[in-house]
């Protein structure tokens, strides 16, 4: 007779149960899961990432992101694919090598140029990504530190012919690093950077509000509302005229907060709350022409997505998936390096 065989039945009937529980999840709770088994693994003490973004510089694409604690960061994969190296890490360490050092500055000819700045910015560091996932990156001053290292060690001739390429992609780099450079140097010390924000505001504002107000015409069809009081557990009554205070609190978190940077304190300023009461609806204000489509599009959003949630919070994480910042496609930050020309 044959021992084992009904706990590999059992195994066989958890494993089973497991696929199924597993093909029946959604993905955001497929997200979340993942996330929280991250989160027990690791444990809490790992920074979190607040934004993510993308630079692209002569056709080179460097993963970025910002911790809470305010350090800038460059994946680690990316990093290593900017400098010509594998973006795969050996065992997840940075391809470490003797003395301390990862493979791109592991050499004996780069030595000389390595300084204790460098040698405290070569450890990786791990942190959370916006996504819940484990990642690890580099000190985004370790990028240019490294490129000097090489021009050093190229200026005094002592690059390996196999480093050569190294070397050029250094140049590349820190070209392209001169160019961002001079420009924010410029636009802090004449205070422009200040000006061109004011400057886009300004536009903003002019292209969503109105100098006079508009004639009253309801925006908020009698769905938002029903779905509003749906989630919230309330009765609605046709006909209704009065609402609860916390709809207006809801009509801002969701819909005017998402209009462009500037356009609902504007709004504020100019239809000011009096002992609770505005004389007038905020959408009297908005532009016919951007301002109201904007607003009659978001309103249409946040009615779809009140309509797919079953309650209150399912709504508001649908919400943040579709709106958060790290949610939000971001264009990439390029910076075009011009090509060499021959003498």
């Amino acid at each position: 007779m044959e021992t084992g065989k009904p706990n590999e039945v059992k195994d066989s009937n958890k494993a089973k149960g497991g696929f199924a529980r597993a093909a029946s999840l959604s993905d955001k709770r497929k997200s979340d899961i993942a996330r929280k088994a991250a989160e027990t693994r690791w444990g809490q003490s790992l920074p979190k990432a607040i934004v993510d973004g993308q630079i692209i510089i002569a056709g080179r694409e460097i993963n970025c992101a910002v911790l809470e604690t305010g350090k800038r960061l460059l994946t680690q994969s990316s990093f290593l694919t900017a400098i010509g190296r594998s973006p795969t890490a050996k065992a997840g360490t940075g391809i470490m090598l003797h003395d301390n050092l990862p493979s791109f500055l592991g050499s004996d000819n780069l030595k000389p140029f390595i300084n204790e700045e460098i040698l405290a910015s070569t450890t990786p560091i791990a942190y959370i990504t916006t996504r819940g996932q484990r990642s690890l990156g580099y000190d985004a001053l370790l990028l240019p530190m490294v490129c000097e290292v090489y021009l050093k060690a190229r200026d005094e001739v002592k690059l390996y012919k196999s480093q050569y390429h190294l070397g050029k992609t250094c140049d590349i780099l820190m070209r392209g690093f001169a160019r961002v450079g001079i420009i924010a140097l410029v636009d802090e010390a004449t205070g422009y950077e200040d000006l061109k924000t004011k400057r886009e505001l300004n536009q903003i504002l002019e292209a969503y509000i109105v100098p006079e107000l508009r004639p009253y015409m309801s925006m908020f069809p009698p769905e938002f509302l029903k779905q509003i009081y749906r989630l919230h557990g309330w009765d609605y009554k046709d006909g209704k005229t009065t609402t609860p205070r916390y709809v207006g609190k809801f009509i801002n978190k969701y819909v005017y907060e998402q209009l462009p940077p500037g356009v609902l304190p504007e709004l504020q300023r100019k239809n000011p709350s009096e002992k609770g009461q505005r004389k007038h609806k905020h959408s009297q204000y908005l532009t016919e022409q951007t301002g109201i489509p904007v607003l009659d599009k978001q309103i249409s959003n946040v009615t779809m997505l009140m309509r797919i949630a079953r309650e209150k919070k399912e709504f508001a994480d649908l919400f943040d998936r579709a709106y958060a910042k790290y949610y939000q496609n971001r264009l990439p930050l390029v910076i075009d390096v011009l090509p060499e020309t021959k003498d």
